[in-house]
Parts: C-alpha cells; sequence; structure tokens
C-alpha cells in the first residue's frame, strides 16, 4: 500500500488576522505540521494542495496575495508536489489524480482546511476514486454557519461533518490515534 498525505489549503487567510479565519486553525496546524514531520521522517510523499479563489466578489485566497500562501506550519520543501485548485474539490480541474496515479497511491490520509466545504469534498470524491482515506480530525479546522437564520457554531459543525465522513467515506480519528508512520 502507498501512503500519500494531502494537505488541503491550509493557508494564510485560514489564520489569525486573515480574511477568513477560522476557528482553531492555529491547533489544527500545528497538528498537520506534526504529522508532515511523521510523513518527512519515514520518506513518505506529501502533496500540498493551494486554494486560489477566482469567481467574482471572492474576498479570500486571491492570487498573488500573502493570504493565498501555505501557511508556514507546513510550507513545502522543494520536491514536494504543490497542486493548484479554484474549486472545493482537489481533484476538480487538477493534476492530483495523476500525481497520486504517478506514485501508485492507494491510502491517503488527510489534514486541512475548512472541514465542511474543500476537506469534504475532496474526501468523498477521494473515496468515489477508490483511495482509502484517514482523515486527522484534530488537524482541520472550520467556521461558524449559518442557515435559515440559525447559527451553527463551528465546533458542531466539525462534529457533524467529521461524524458524517466517518461513517462511510474515511477512517477519521484525532492524529495520534490514527496508524501513522
Amino acid at each position: 500500500m502507498s501512503d500519500v498525505l494531502l494537505i488541503i489549503d491550509i493557508q494564510n487567510d485560514y489564520f489569525p488576522g486573515g480574511a477568513m479565519e477560522l476557528e482553531g486553525a492555529l491547533a489544527a496546524g500545528q497538528v498537520a505540521a506534526g504529522v508532515l514531520a511523521r510523513f518527512r521522517a519515514a520518506s513518505l510523499p506529501v502533496i500540498h494542495v493551494r486554494h486560489e479563489n477566482l469567481r467574482p466578489g471572492a474576498t479570500f485566497f486571491l492570487p498573488g496575495t500573502s493570504g493565498a500562501e501555505i501557511h508556514p506550519c507546513v510550507v513545502p520543501l522543494p520536491g514536494e508536489s504543490v497542486v493548484l485548485k479554484h474549486f472545493p474539490s482537489s481533484f476538480r480541474d487538477t493534476n492530483l489524480l495523476d500525481i497520486l496515479r504517478g506514485m501508485s497511491a492507494t491510502r491517503l490520509t488527510v489534514c486541512g482546511m475548512m472541514t465542511h466545504m474543500c476537506v469534504d469534498t475532496t474526501v468523498r470524491a477521494a473515496f468515489d476514486l477508490g483511495f482509502s482515506v484517514r482523515l486527522a480530525a484534530d488537524a482541520c479546522a472550520t467556521r461558524e454557519l449559518a442557515f435559515a437564520g440559525r447559527s451553527v457554531a463551528a465546533a458542531d459543525v466539525q462534529t457533524a461533518y467529521l461524524a458524517a465522513l466517518g461513517a462511510v467515506f474515511a477512517q477519521v480519528a484525532p492524529a495520534a490515534e490514527l496508524a501513522l508512520p
């Protein structure tokens, strides 16, 4: 089995002072950095995904801004793949699937941000493409949402999405409980 670490959108705009600050971004980034260190120490492949927002009226991940850059806690090393995307799914209109096939990847370990959007979409797509997926729950962050006049706290959004992904699409657990390298 070929293991690959997929780090989704851990970018400056999600951290304190960024244009789309997420709850728990600092803590999630620290856990993701630890997972990244373990993969690097085991000489296993790492793929970083970076989102640039091209939608009219977009307010974050704007091309050419520091907010769209990968956060220093998980900055890529030379030789690590970086996939640029413009949609929530890391697979849509990118070369991610080709890179994974070239690596003979069968299992993905995922860390990233926003849990309810890009992480969710990518994990489901990976499952549909036949990959085994492990999601480091504490290496992800999200934000409060609202619908029909009701607010949903970030912690509840996080719990709901992790529960849904863990029901079918991925093994979901804190990083310390996953069988990482």
